[in-house]
Order: C-alpha cells, then sequence, then structure tokens
C-alpha cells in the first residue's frame, strides 16, 4: 500500500462537502475514512439516548454516500489511539487528518493523540470543519474572550470569511486491501426499548437531509418569515438544522453561503436572514465560551451563583421531565422533547426558566436531561442555555427575567394548536381557559370530560409564589 495513505478520522463532520480535512488527504493519495466510537473518552458527557439515534443514522447515510464515491467507512470501537496505531500498523498509512473539537475532553483527548502519533513519524493534521471561526480568532481589544454576544458577533462579521464552501472530492482513491469493520449495528446506538418511533416520522438523518433541509427552508419561504415565526410553537418557522450542525452532516459555511445567496437574490429577505444568521452567530459564540471557559459545563459563570440556594427535588424534577407541571405550555414541550427529540427554542425558554425559577432545581439537571433527550444536544450550545436561562452565564438573561407560562402559551401559541397536539387531554377546553385550566369553570371542565388533579393534574406550583420565592432566594446572592 502507497505510503501517502491518510487516515481520515470522522468524529462530528459526517459529510462529504465543504470538508477540508477529506480534501486534504484526498489530494495527498489514498484515504481511509475511520469512525471509532469511544463514548469512554467523551468525559463527563456520553453521548445521550437521541444522540446515540442520530449517530446511527447519520453514519448509515455516510457510509452510503462513501460507497457512491467507491469508498468505505471503517466503523471501529474502543480507544481512539489503540484503534488509530492498529489501523497505521495494518494499513502503513502514513498520516491521520481530522476536523477539530472543541470540547474539553475531546481537546485533551486529541492532544494525546497528535502527541503520541507524531512521536511515531505519523504526519497528523486538524482542520476547522465545524465553525465559521476559530474560537481563539475572536479577541476582545483586551487581547481576551468576550462574555457579550452583542459585540462578539459585530467582530466576527467584521472578519472575512476565508472561503466559500467546497465541493466534494470527485472521487478517492481506495487501498488495495480494506482493514475489517464492525457492523454498524454492533456500537448498539439505537435505543432499547424502542422509544423513537416518532424520531423516524419527525427526522430524515444524513448530508442529504440537511441540503434538503436548508434548501427547504428557503423555498418553502421560512427564512421570509424567520423573523417573525421563528418564536411561534405552532408553525414551524425554524430550520430544523441543528442536528445536522452539531453532527457535521451540514458545515455553517454552506449555510451562509445558501442564505446569503437568497437575499442577494431578494433584498427583503435580508433583515430576517441577518436575524437567522445570528443564530448561526449564537452557536459560534456557545463555542467560544466552551474553548476559554469550559468549566461551564458544569459550574456557573458567574461565581456567586455557586451558592445560590438551588433545590435538589427528584419527584418535581421527574414531574417536569414527564411533562406532568400542570402548566400546558410546559407540559406539551416538555411531551414534544421526548417524542421527536426536538423542541422550538422558545419552548426552550420556556421549560428551563419554569424549571430553574418556578421549581428553582439547578440548572444542571436540565441540561442533563436537554443531553439525553435532544437530537441536537450540544455541549457549547446546551451549556450556554441553561445557564443564559439561569441567570448565571455569559450575556445572562438577568435572574428576575421569569416566564409567565401562561402568557408565553397565549402569546406563541394563540390558537392552542401545539398544547392541543401534546397535551390532547385537555384539548377540549376552550382557547381563554387552555393555558390555565384551573381558571376554567365547571361547566367548562365537564363539556370537556375533564377533572383536574385526575385527567390533568393541578399546577406544581402557583406562578406567583414561585417567581416571589425565586427572587427571594436570588437577593440572597446579590
Amino acid at each position: 500500500m502507497s505510503t501517502s495513505t491518510t487516515i481520515l478520522w470522522y468524529r462530528q463532520d459526517l459529510r462529504l462537502a465543504d470538508h477540508p480535512a477529506l480534501l486534504r488527504a484526498a489530494d495527498r493519495g489514498t484515504v481511509l475514512p475511520v469512525f471509532i466510537w469511544a463514548p469512554e473518552e467523551e468525559g463527563d458527557w456520553p453521548l445521550g439516548g437521541a444522540s446515540k439515534w442520530w449517530l446511527h443514522h447519520s453514519l448509515d447515510s455516510l457510509t452510503e454516500q462513501l460507497e457512491g464515491m467507491g469508498s468505505r467507512l471503517i466503523l471501529r470501537q474502543g480507544n481512539s489511539l489503540k484503534v488509530l496505531s492498529e489501523l497505521i500498523q495494518q494499513t502503513g498509512a502514513s498520516a491521520v487528518y481530522w476536523s477539530r473539537r472543541y470540547e474539553p475532553a475531546a481537546i485533551e483527548r486529541d492532544q494525546r493523540v497528535k502527541s503520541a502519533l507524531k512521536q511515531d513519524g505519523i504526519e497528523v493534521k486538524s482542520f476547522n470543519g465545524s465553525l465559521l471561526y476559530e474560537p481563539w480568532e475572536i479577541e476582545t481589544k483586551a487581547g481576551g474572550p468576550y462574555k457579550v454576544f452583542t459585540p462578539f458577533w459585530k467582530a466576527c462579521r467584521a472578519l472575512h470569511i476565508d472561503h466559500d464552501p467546497r465541493e466534494p472530492p470527485e472521487g478517492l482513491i481506495s487501498p488495495r486491501r480494506w482493514p475489517k469493520s464492525v457492523e454498524l449495528a454492533d456500537l448498539k446506538l439505537l435505543p432499547e426499548p424502542d422509544w423513537d418511533s416518532q424520531f423516524y416520522e419527525t427526522w430524515d438523518v444524513g448530508a442529504r437531509a440537511a441540503e434538503d433541509a436548508l434548501n427547504a427552508f428557503i423555498s418553502e419561504g421560512r427564512l421570509g418569515d424567520y423573523q417573525e415565526a421563528r418564536n411561534r410553537l405552532d408553525v414551524q418557522g425554524w430550520s430544523q438544522l441543528s442536528p445536522r450542525l452539531h453532527f457535521g452532516e451540514i458545515s455553517p459555511r454552506q449555510v451562509w453561503a445558501s442564505v446569503k445567496a437568497a437575499y442577494n437574490g431578494a433584498p427583503s429577505l435580508r433583515k430576517s436572514s441577518d436575524t437567522y444568521l445570528s443564530e448561526i452567530g449564537w452557536r459560534e459564540f456557545a463555542y467560544h465560551l466552551l474553548y476559554y471557559f469550559p468549566s461551564t459545563t458544569n459550574e456557573p459563570l458567574r461565581e456567586k451563583f455557586a451558592v445560590f440556594p438551588w433545590d435538589e427535588d427528584n419527584e418535581k424534577l421527574q414531574k417536569w421531565q414527564r411533562g406532568q407541571t400542570g402548566y400546558p405550555v410546559v407540559d406539551a414541550a416538555m411531551r414534544d422533547l421526548w417524542a421527536t427529540g426536538f423542541m422550538p427554542n422558545r419552548a426552550r425558554m420556556i421549560v428551563a426558566s419554569f424549571l430553574t425559577k418556578h421549581l428553582r432545581i439547578p440548572w444542571q439537571r436540565g441540561a442533563e436531561w436537554f443531553w439525553d433527550t435532544l437530537c441536537d444536544a450540544d455541549l457549547a450550545s446546551n451549556s450556554l442555555g441553561w445557564q443564559w436561562t439561569a441567570g448565571c452565564g455569559a450575556d445572562a438573561a438577568p435572574y428576575f427575567r421569569i416566564f409567565n407560562p401562561m402568557t408565553q402559551g397565549e402569546k406563541f401559541d394563540p390558537d392552542g394548536d401545539y398544547v392541543r397536539r401534546w397535551v390532547p387531554e385537555i384539548a377540549g377546553l376552550p382557547n381563554k381557559v387552555l393555558d390555565k385550566p384551573w381558571e376554567a369553570s365547571e361547566e367548562q371542565l365537564e363539556e370537556a370530560g375533564i377533572t383536574l388533579g385526575k385527567d390533568y393534574p393541578h399546577p406544581m406550583v402557583d406562578h406567583f409564589e414561585a417567581r416571589d420565592a425565586a427572587l427571594a432566594a436570588y437577593n440572597q446572592i446579590k
């Protein structure tokens, strides 16, 4: 086998297009694509159940794409360095290329792998395959990291994105003999028992599906409506690209280029497009923060919150997880999450505010649940989002900003379609009381066939009392 063989170590970059590491490997000669399943190397955050489901199907899709180019995806499991060293011995590969990751455990692992392989004379290179900007490329005037989004994004926009998305290689040179690969099923990524039936109804997975989703978002007019519709719960105003970006089925450069092309052709889309691209910016900001403040996956960025009087109440936590809080918009969102592995961003803010402020349960418990149940569970974005809502992170919403779940439901699900879909036991109630069934008259409850406390729970807490208690707790640490 040629000494120009390069092992392309796939991780969260499961695509062929706009893939710097793949392109450089293809230019070098023979390419050996490899994915290594090593959950024990993910530190405190091994992949959750929903993410493993997505990974299974994304790997299946990538395998199909590579085979369409006359190549293969070698699957292995075990210690990454050991597996890569074995493959180097088996194939004579002289280089290992990969796309960079930025999670603390991944950085530590990659440094160990790079150091060990270089000592053995192997060429090792990593590439930016998942961000517009490297975290260290954006600095304040004082030379440090940003902690506030608006100036961060302004600094990003002032920089030139160094290239347009690149097309995939026309073909890949395969080794004369392929090393052994385990079967995808051997990785045991699919859930047991089978609780993922609605995932299949909700998602198409893989790079082609990601590009289709982006094109549909633009062509169906949702990009143009994004400014207003993104906060609605009852209409799909979002692009559903977050899990695809996380697993690298599509790159942010591809998204950027498509959106830019759309508004260049239709200036009326400019404002909505800028709003959408700022969401890509929030993703960049999340990785910036994770890189500079790695402890924020488990600890508050604002140190005074280390002594906040949280309430570790497992019974309350379980009611929230199961969508049994007695607040319909909260329960609808939590059931949506369990069934589909997703919930709209507005819903995420509502349920996170309820957990951390109405129930005063630590934000870490919410982050753990989202990590296990979201298909787009991303350590950087998950940490940023929960700390933002809890009031203890960078650019945080003030702690005293406490979402009223009744008015949130009325405003962002005005006809009650979202609540009625996911909380069908109260679907017969009129809109006026749908978000506060405890205010329904006996006649309205009887007409809807509901007995509160039996068919649907009473509210876990009183909104106004819980709000006062949360503010009192916050005053203890001011």
